[in-house]
């Protein structure tokens, strides 16, 4: 056997990678997951190993509705909640269960680059709307409607994959208010809610479930560890029985109950929210060394906004760059990205690209930044 990797991130070891859109290894809680796994695997219990109840086990959703009406400041109705193999799998199970190939989906431009790439396996027709310094904006949704007719729309509408744009709560509101008039779904991709630095982003899209309209994904991916595998859906219950009633759950059980029986004690005992607690106060640290290091080395040759939250710095390159060229040359100088034309459904944004400060720690954010300036430097048409 060739290859023995156990992660999906494979990086040569002196390649910085800032393409890397997730937590390093020295974040990820393996004590935490250690005491909870001691406290769930006491020799007693075993439900957790059997087939799951189809929503997910009633005591983790009390858990996590708990959770979220914390980190949402309003309630949430654990029987809202229904439990997913992470916000991949929600978005996949939704595609599946609401649209059928050929329908539209509208989708900012720029968006979540790998929603794309599951758009495409359901042969779904990506329309994009554009945005500005907010996020979506709602006039060109407005105008593409009269045109296109969408099964699905999807948003994420806080600190936005990848240009960390929050839309206000006026868009948010009106969002919900056509997916009624015109009769689609949001599929709300909502895992940088909590991961906000300064101030709170406005109630997430879950605010507007009672319609029936919003489809709202969570993860803890992004605020515990990705190899959990674990999140979930906050919807109106009528609609959350498709996915409870689906051929997949009735065939499996309800997805990852031994999962979320070890993060349920993480909940019940406060760790999660201590741990992610120290995520902002970490990710803080390492976007002001990203900031600091990008004025310092590549003031005149990019444009960007300091991130508010989640994991990104969206950056606007001089005129005349092309970040997909940047990108073929970047092995030489040992530093890594994502272009932006991976988040446009139409094949534009060369002009930009993504830096991911989640992964490295400060002296690496330093060292990669610099290998980045030197590369810009050297192909700066200007």
């Amino acid at each position: 056997m060739s290859d023995l990797r156990t992660t999906q991130v494979s990086v040569p070891p002196d390649m910085i990678d800032f393409g890397i859109g997730q937590p390093g290894f020295d974040l990820l809680p393996a004590r935490l997951m250690q005491s909870a796994a001691a406290r769930r695997l006491d020799g007693v219990e075993t439900s957790f190993l059997n087939y799951g109840a189809e929503q997910g086990d009633g005591f983790f959703r009390q858990a996590l509705a708990r959770f979220l009406s914390d980190g949402y400041d309003e309630a949430v109705d654990p029987d809202a909640l229904f439990i997913t193999a992470g916000a991949s799998n929600a978005l996949d199970l939704t595609c599946t269960l609401f649209t059928r190939p050929g329908d539209v989906v509208f989708a900012a431009e720029p968006t979540y680059f790998l929603a794309l790439r599951i758009f495409a396996d359901h042969g779904l027709r990506v329309v994009p709307i554009p945005t500005d310094e907010q996020g979506m904006n709602i006039q060109a949704l407005e105008d593409a409607l009269r045109t296109e007719r969408p099964t699905l729309l999807y948003v994420i509408p806080s600190f936005q994959n990848p240009a960390g744009m929050t839309l206000p709560m006026e868009r948010r509101r009106r969002l919900a208010e056509l997916a009624t008039e015109y009769d689609f779904l949001i599929a709300a991709d909502e895992v940088y809610h909590l991961l906000a630095y300064t101030a709170a982003p406005p109630a997430p899209m879950a605010h507007f479930t009672a319609d029936g309209r919003v489809i709202s994904i969570g993860s803890f991916s992004k605020i515990l560890a990705p190899g959990l595998r674990l999140g979930w859906i906050q919807a109106e219950p009528a609609l959350l029985r498709r996915f409870v009633t689906s051929g997949l759950v009735d065939s499996g059980g309800g997805l990852n109950p031994f999962t979320s029986a070890l993060v349920r004690v993480a909940l019940e005992e406060g760790w999660q929210e201590e741990y992610l607690a120290r995520l902002r106060r970490t990710y803080v640290h390492r976007i002001d060394v990203m900031d600091a290091v990008l004025r310092e080395e590549l003031g005149g040759l990019v444009d960007y906004t300091r991130p508010a939250g989640g994991f990104f710095f969206w950056l606007a390159l001089a005129p005349g760059m092309d970040s997909q060229r940047l990108q073929a040359a970047a092995s030489a100088y040992q530093v890594g990205f994502q272009p932006g034309v991976r988040f446009s459904s139409r094949g534009k944004l060369h002009d930009r690209l993504r830096l991911s400060f989640a992964f490295y720690g400060e002296d690496t954010i330093r060292e990669g930044v610099s290998r980045l300036a030197r590369l810009l430097r050297v192909q700066d048409p200007g």
